[in-house]
């Protein structure tokens, strides 16, 4: 069933039709600053034709970027949002340009929204907040992608319970038996080898023999 902000996004939309039929949405009109986004997945490729659309779309300045489009920490668009003030707009030539998940998209079109900013995609004619059909669009993707997290945590919480339910233990399988833990313990104690080297024997590393106690010998991985 469609959330409150949905039934009003479409209220919204119903009403921007006739209000724009024939003309350019007055946000387009009136956005300040536009800002533009141009990314590359590897250096041998080029941003210039994205640079080009973008300043023809009126973007003054583009920020580039070399960057896997799965990376969410990326230094040149985190350095666009930054720059994004009340009245400004965001712009990309392509929405994989921004995002290459709909959550991360939807992260950033947030992060936008939030300081007051427009955002559009060139290449996308739904993705655009300057436009009553594009808030529309967003708002009801928006509502898909929360959707599709809670099937996802329902699905984990189910495949847990059952899990457990067939005395399964959860997590990384343990690296050692209680068998080798307790040897190993009887070695390390005894003193005559170091950490390093009871690890080689058991393929384990010296800080997880170091990690070994008698009390937790059924629960240490």
């Amino acid at each position: 069933m469609p959330n409150l902000e949905t039934i009003e996004s479409m209220k919204a939309a119903r009403r921007g039709e006739a209000i724009t039929a024939g003309k350019p949405d007055s946000l387009l009109a009136s956005l300040r600053t536009v800002y533009g986004y141009a990314r590359v997945s590897t250096d041998g490729q080029s941003v210039e034709a994205q640079i080009a659309a973008l300043t023809a779309a009126g973007a003054v300045k583009v920020f580039r970027e070399v960057a896997s489009g799965a990376k969410t920490d990326r230094a040149q668009l985190g350095r666009a949002l930054d720059q994004l003030a009340a009245g400004d707009g965001a712009k990309v030539t392509r929405l994989d340009r921004l995002a290459r998940s709909t959550l991360y998209l939807l992260h950033t079109r947030k992060a936008v929204a939030g300081k007051g900013a427009a955002f559009r995609s060139l290449g996308d004619a739904w993705a655009d907040t300057t436009t009553a059909h594009g808030r529309l669009m967003l708002t009801v993707l928006g509502g898909l992608a929360e959707f599709e997290r809670d099937l996802i945590r329902a699905r984990t919480s189910g495949g847990r319970r059952r899990v457990k339910a067939q005395g399964k233990s959860l997590g990384r399988p343990f690296k050692l038996t209680d068998y080798q833990k307790a040897e190993a313990i009887e070695r390390r104690e005894a003193g005559e080898e170091t950490l390093a080297a009871i690890g080689r024997s058991y393929n384990v590393s010296a800080a997880t023999i170091s990690r070994l106690t008698a009390c937790a010998l059924s629960g240490a991985r």
